[in-house]
């Protein structure tokens, strides 16, 4: 606003320069659709690395062409990926639990929240999330805490992860309400309200302790323990220590409670393993947590169950562990429904995706469409699209091609597992003429990689993840306009190539926009093709070149995304002055870089934005018009060197 001098003296005022920096799009962003052992279901979701793809969707999967894609395009030069997981008929695990009453409380499944919404994270994975209840809180009468843990599959109960939530409430609206704190923070588990009261404590839960009576009673105290399954033990509690206040006897309880407990049977370690807590007045008896699988019957089973009964003429009912309905050491999402937990759903990884899946649809933003989420993207991989049976593959990279064309990505097909020849190669590209695109690549051969999974055997796999990282390094080592091939383009973690192509053999491929892969001595194992599926000879199209078109897709997004702030602006010379200032601007800069062909910049870009382009017609229709032209460089796709003798010196 200008200023308004009303006084006599010195005034500053800001002017603005009509400077607007134009920012570089990122080009290497990858994006990933298939089956995977977890994670959310038709959502896109944005990864930094391959421990972030374990953490999300559960690391490597037999089943998951993607997985090991994803972990190639990391491991080849790749910083950050959309994964979306595809499939159908999948379950997520859950479980209701109850109040003491018993009445409904919680329902819990496998899930987390996402952009505010609590989505399921199904499958069989979910079948091993253990919950524990407890009321150790600063309120014993009203509060919980919960504890989620994720135990291995092998039944000996390693924890792999686990998470705490201490004094919740059932109350809605309050900071510790138990559904608000952990829809928010948990990882893992979604949760509902059922009922107004909190959910049972996990474990067997004596009756209230009587100090005073324990005092007055002559131990040692004898009674009868027994867990689901087992013979009856008897347990004996020592001798409280002469001269014991009430208080101190009860506090000493706990701690012979235990060791008694440990003590009846000193080889299964679910008695060895015992624990006691005393809270609010009452004991809380969980048996041991670790099992021995070589031991028959001594893996942990979480709904096992510890009763307590009076040994014949003893004063154990004293303590104050009769009577009352032992629940189950952990609640089990997916488990059989025992003690208070009730309607179980397992957990269930359902059918691989097929082309449906991943087609999805536009209006649920499913399947591929699940990128409408995503701002931006710039290579798509769909590994799994090239198992499927004819004419799914087709299908699926018909509508990749299609989307990656309204979003200015670029899309890598992969050939089906049994083409392994040069003429499969060609007979393969025939069949399948109308894929040709711009804004699409294809690699011969495909690649043989170690699984780590099945003990580092050789394993046919779809390049694309590996070509995606490629593109990835090659961006960022030497800018977008550089041919991702070359002797420096080592594909990383590839242990060799399923057909070994020759001169001739890559000869003839190469005319027709398939980019070969090619092992040579020394140099190891690279890529050797940058060419579209454009890019066959008889199209003689301009985008032939893998790197033009990629450069081009990554101009038109930084002027799309750096021109909006001319929208609504006055359509006239000083809103195009300021158009040619700032595209000027950054094409100068990627002049300067090495972007373009030219010695000048004259030579190698222009920027056109006055009357000429927008006349008064369009200004009255409120368009401006802009014209930018660049000079693409195209890699030197043949050398050919000429050598010829010299006959003799002729003086002049």
């Amino acid at each position: 606003m200008p200023v308004r001098p009303t006084f006599p003296g010195v005034y500053i005022e800001e002017v603005p320069s009509g400077v607007r920096t134009i920012v570089g799009v990122a080009t290497s962003i990858g994006a990933f659709i298939d089956y995977f052992a977890r994670g959310p279901m038709n959502r896109a979701i944005q990864l930094f690395g391959f421990a972030d793809f374990e953490r999300e969707f559960g690391g490597l999967e037999t089943q998951s062409e993607a997985s090991y894609a994803i972990q190639q395009f990391f491991l080849n030069g790749g910083t950050e990926a959309f994964v979306i997981r595809a499939g159908n008929s999948f379950d997520a695990a859950g479980i209701d639990l109850q109040d003491d009453t018993p009445a409904d409380s919680l329902r819990v499944f496998a899930g987390r929240l996402i952009k505010g919404v609590s989505v399921e994270d199904p499958g069989d994975w979910g079948n091993f999330i253990r919950l524990d209840v407890d009321y150790d809180t600063t309120d014993p009468a009203a509060l919980f805490n919960l504890t989620v843990s994720e135990v291995s599959r092998s039944g000996t109960q390693p924890v792999l992860r686990t998470e705490t939530f201490r004094n919740l409430t059932m109350t809605a609206g309050l900071p510790n309400s138990a559904v608000e704190m952990v829809n928010e923070s948990s990882r893992m588990v979604q949760i509902s309200s059922l009922g107004a009261g909190r959910p049972a404590q996990t474990g067997t839960i004596s009756n209230a302790l009587n100090s005073a009576t324990l005092a007055a009673t002559a131990p040692p105290f004898q009674f009868n323990a027994q867990l689901a399954g087992d013979s009856i033990r008897l347990v004996t509690l020592a001798r409280a220590p002469a001269g014991a206040t009430p208080a101190e006897i009860l506090r000493d309880a706990r701690g012979l409670l235990e060791a008694a407990l440990r003590a009846v049977n000193t080889n299964d370690p679910r008695y060895t393993g015992a624990i006691v807590q005393l809270i609010g007045g009452r004991f809380r008896v969980l048996t041991g947590r670790a099992g021995d699988p070589s031991t028959t019957g001594s893996a942990f089973n979480p709904s096992i169950t510890i009763t307590f009964t009076e040994a014949g003429g003893s004063t154990a009912a004293d303590l104050g562990l009769f009577g009352v309905t032992p629940n189950v050491q952990q609640y089990s999402l997916g488990g059989a429904a025992a003690g208070f937990q009730v309607n179980p759903v397992v957990g269930d990884n359902g059918n691989l995706p097929d082309a449906n899946d991943i087609i999805g649809v536009r209006a649920n933003k499913t399947g591929l469409f699940a990128l409408e989420d995503v701002d931006n993207f710039n290579i798509f991989c769909i590994p799994r699209a090239a198992n499927l049976t004819p004419p799914e593959p087709f299908n699926v990279y018909s509508a990749a091609e299609a989307y990656c064309l309204e979003r200015r990505a670029f899309l890598i097909v992969d050939i089906p597992a049994n083409v392994n020849s040069v003429q499969e190669m060609k007979d393969f590209l025939e069949a399948n003429a109308n894929l040709r695109n711009r804004n699409a690549a294809i690699y011969f051969p495909r690649l043989s990689i170690a699984d780590p999974l099945n003990n580092f055997r050789l394993r046919n796999f779809a390049p694309s993840g590996t070509i995606a990282g490629l593109y990835a390094r090659t961006d960022n080592d030497r800018g977008v306009w550089k041919a991702p091939a070359g002797i420096e383009t080592l594909l990383r973690n590839v242990n060799e190539l399923r057909y070994v192509l020759n001169d001739s053999e890559n000869g003839a491929l190469n005319p027709l926009g398939i980019n070969c892969l090619r092992t040579f001595p020394i140099t190891g194992t690279v890529s050797w093709g940058a060419r579209t599926l454009d890019g066959a000879d008889l199209q003689a199209s301009e985008w032939k070149y893998l790197p033009v078109r990629r450069f081009a897709l990554f101009l038109e997004e930084s002027l799309y995304r750096g021109t909006k702030f001319a929208v609504f602006e006055p359509n006239d010379e000083p809103l195009w002055s300021q158009i040619r200032l700032n595209i000027g601007a950054f094409m100068q800069t990627l002049f300067r870089q090495g972007a373009f062909q030219g010695q000048t910049p004259r030579e190698a870009y222009f920027v056109k934005c006055d009357k000429e382009t927008t006349t008064q017609n369009d200004i009255n229709l409120g368009i401006v018009n802009i014209h930018v032209g660049f000079a693409p460089l195209k890699p030197a796709e043949f050398v050919i060197i000429k050598i010829s003798q010299i006959a003799g010196q002729i003086e002049v």
